[in-house]
C-alpha cells in the first residue's frame, strides 16, 4: 500500500512540475508578445496630443528620510503638466525626519505637500494612509508610488494615457527596476526575480487573459472606481492584490505597460528579506480566506482561473519546489524504486534546463543576459528558489497554527548611491 502512494505520489509531482514549466513557457512567448507590441503601442502613445487631466500622486511614508528626497527629487522632473499634478506626501507617524525633509520640498514646489497623519493615527499600515490620503484630494485619477521610487520622466503620463483610450480599464501599472541590483548577492538574486515575473507572469498573462496584477507601486486608478470599492481594504497587508482582485470582480482590467519605468530599493539583508517576504504570503493568505468562494461565481470562467492562479500561486510554487526535490533525490539515489518506466533524473534535469532558459530568455528583454546572471540563475534554484519553502511554510505556520495576528511591517530602507538607476539600465 505504502509503495503504491509513492508511486502515485510520484506520478503527481511530475505532472505538477511540467504543467508549471509548461505553463509558464506558454506565458514567457505571450510576454515576448506582449513587449513587442509595447513598443509599438508606446510610439503611437507618443504621438497622440493628450489632454491630461488632474491627478493626486500619493506617497504613504512611514519613516522614510533615507528615501524620500530622491523620490521627491524625482517626482518634480515628471513628464505631466505641473498644473495638474498633485503630489501628496502622506507622512505616516513617522518618528524621523521625514517630514522636515518633505516639507522643504513642498516649500520649493508649489504641486507637493505633506499631508500629516494625526499622532496616534499613524503607522498603522499602508492601506489606512492611502485611504486619508484618497480622501484628502480630488483629483478623477489617482496614482501611487512608494516612498522610495525614482519613476522615470515619462512614467506617469505613460500610465494615465492609457485610462483615458481604454474606459474598460480600471488601473494601470508600470514596470519596476531594482535600484541597488548590484549591492550584493541577494539584491542580484532579487532582481532576476522580479524581471522574471514581470516579464512572465505580468507581461504573459495580460497578453492571454488580460490580467495583471497591481504591484504597489508605480499605478494609477480610477478615483470613481475606487470610490465604489470602499478604498483599501486596511485589514490587508498585501493591499495590492487584494485590491486587484476586487477591480476585476467589477468587471475592469488591470494592464501592465512595461514602458512605464520606475526604480527601487530591494531588502539588502537577509532578515529583512524574510520579514518582507513573509508578510507577502501572510497578506496573500488573507486574500485567498477572503475570495476564494468568490471564484467560481466569476462570469468570466477564464478570469476566474487566472486569479486562481494568482491566489495560489505561492502554494502551487512551494509545491512544485518540493516535489522536484523530491523527484531529484529519488532519481539520483534510487532509495525508493519506481517501478513506473521512464528516465526520471533526465526529465528533471530537462526541466530545470527549460525553466533556466525561460528566465534567460526574459532577462534579455531588459539586456540582462550575461554570463553571470546565468551562473546566478543556476545558483537561485539550489539556494534562493528553496528558501521559499521555508518561507511559505512559516507564514501558514502563522497565520493558521498560531494564529498570529496579521500587522504590516514596512521594509527598512538603505542608502542608494545610485537612486536614479541610470546607471543601472
Amino acid at each position: 500500500m505504502v509503495e503504491l502512494i509513492l508511486q502515485i505520489f510520484f506520478l503527481v509531482a511530475v505532472i505538477l512540475i511540467w504543467f508549471m514549466i509548461a505553463y509558464q513557457l506558454v506565458l514567457t512567448i505571450a510576454g515576448y508578445a506582449h513587449y513587442v507590441a509595447s513598443a509599438k503601442e508606446q510610439k503611437h502613445v507618443d504621438a497622440v496630443p493628450f489632454d491630461f487631466p488632474p491627478v493626486s500622486l500619493l506617497i504613504p511614508a512611514h519613516n522614510e528620510e533615507k528615501v524620500i528626497g530622491r523620490t521627491l527629487e524625482a517626482m518634480s522632473a515628471l513628464e505631466y503638466p505641473k498644473e495638474k499634478l498633485e503630489i501628496v506626501v502622506i507622512n505616516d507617524g513617522s518618528t524621523d525626519s521625514t517630514a522636515d525633509i518633505a516639507s522643504q520640498y513642498a516649500k520649493q514646489y508649489q504641486n507637493i505637500r505633506l499631508l500629516t497623519i494625526p499622532p496616534g493615527e499613524g503607522g498603522k499600515g499602508k492601506s489606512r494612509a492611502l485611504n486619508i490620503g484618497v480622501s484628502k484630494t480630488t483629483s478623477e485619477i489617482v496614482a501611487v508610488y512608494d516612498a522610495d521610487n525614482t519613476p522615470d520622466p515619462s512614467s506617469l503620463k505613460y500610465l494615465v494615457a492609457q485610462l483615458l483610450l481604454h474606459p474598460e480599464l480600471g488601473a494601470v501599472l508600470g514596470k519596476f527596476r531594482t535600484v541597488n541590483k548590484a549591492r550584493n548577492i541577494l539584491t542580484r538574486f532579487i532582481n532576476i526575480e522580479t524581471l522574471s515575473f514581470q516579464s512572465i507572469l505580468q507581461a504573459g498573462r495580460w497578453k492571454l487573459f488580460k490580467v495583471s496584477t497591481i504591484p504597489g507601486t508605480n499605478f494609477v486608478i480610477r478615483r470613481s472606481l475606487l470610490t465604489k470599492l470602499g478604498g483599501w481594504d486596511e485589514e490587508a497587508i498585501t493591499e495590492d492584490s487584494e485590491l486587484t482582485v476586487r477591480i476585476y470582480m467589477e468587471n475592469f482590467r488591470v494592464k501592465y505597460i512595461p514602458y512605464a519605468l520606475t526604480y527601487e530599493q530591494e531588502p539588502e539583508t537577509w532578515k529583512v528579506w524574510l520579514r518582507q517576504r513573509t508578510r507577502w504570503v501572510r497578506g496573500n493568505n488573507y486574500v485567498v480566506s477572503k475570495f476564494v468562494r468568490e471564484i467560481p461565481h466569476f462570469k468570466n470562467k477564464f478570469l476566474g482561473f487566472e486569479v486562481f492562479y494568482l491566489l495560489s500561486l505561492y502554494y502551487i510554487f512551494l509545491a512544485a519546489i518540493v516535489a522536484s526535490d523530491i523527484f531529484f533525490l529519488l532519481g539520483v539515489t534510487n532509495v525508493i524504486v519506481i517501478l513506473l518506466p521512464g528516465p526520471y533524473t533526465a526529465v528533471w534535469v530537462l526541466a530545470v534546463v527549460l525553466f533556466l532558459l525561460e528566465i534567460f530568455l526574459v532577462l534579455s528583454y531588459d539586456r540582462e543576459d550575461t554570463t553571470a546572471n546565468f551562473l546566478l540563475m543556476m545558483l537561485m534554484y539550489i539556494t534562493y528558489c528553496q528558501l521559499w519553502i521555508y518561507v511559505v511554510a512559516r507564514a501558514l505556520w502563522a497565520d493558521f497554527v498560531a494564529k498570529e495576528r496579521r500587522t504590516w511591517v514596512k521594509t527598512e530602507r538603505f542608502d542608494v548611491e545610485n537612486p536614479s538607476g541610470v546607471a543601472e539600465k
